[in-house]
């Protein structure tokens, strides 16, 4: 199972302020859309939360420490662990894509095969970050240039 980081990002690597993505691109979230639609979406309770609606035509997977959290909602799967969710992903998707929050980047970001940034053409102020990218262990692959931001698709190295 392919497993992309999908993210958004200032130019100072800000993903959030206050629960919230602190600026709106209709460019980069129709961006966001065709490239995640079809595909589960994986992301963190606060993430979930914060977007307060399941993604149309996605699965959406929701972790959380909370083994009681349900929200009965359609496509919408829980799980308490990565681990536990990805174990669950490999038996039924070829693809899934990371979507957030900070804590969620921070731990998928060794294990993730792919990452696609969207940078947006300023800094901001923010409380949650992106993590940094290693390019000892990522490699661009490619970017285009778009009215609001930059897009940048990172591939992991393979160990040669």
């Amino acid at each position: 199972m392919q497993k992309v980081i999908i993210a958004a990002v200032s130019q100072n690597f800000v993903i959030g302020r206050n629960g919230k993505i602190p600026w709106y691109s209709k460019e980069e979230l129709n961006h966001f859309v065709e490239t995640t639609k079809g595909f589960p979406v994986l992301m963190g309770r606060k993430t979930w939360e914060s977007i307060g609606k399941p993604l149309k035509d996605r699965i959406n997977i929701i972790i959380t420490h909370n083994k009681f959290y349900n929200q009965k909602v359609p496509q919408l799967l829980v799980f308490t662990s990565l681990s536990e969710a990805f174990d669950y992903c490999k038996k039924n998707y070829k693809k899934i894509f990371i979507i957030g929050g900070e804590s969620i980047f921070n731990q998928t970001i060794s294990t993730a095969d792919e990452i696609l940034l969207s940078v947006m053409r300023f800094n901001i102020e923010g409380d949650a970050f992106f993590p940094k990218i290693d390019l000892n262990i990522w490699e661009l692959y490619q970017f285009k240039e778009f009215n609001d931001f930059t897009f940048y698709h990172y591939l992991k190295k393979v160990n040669k």
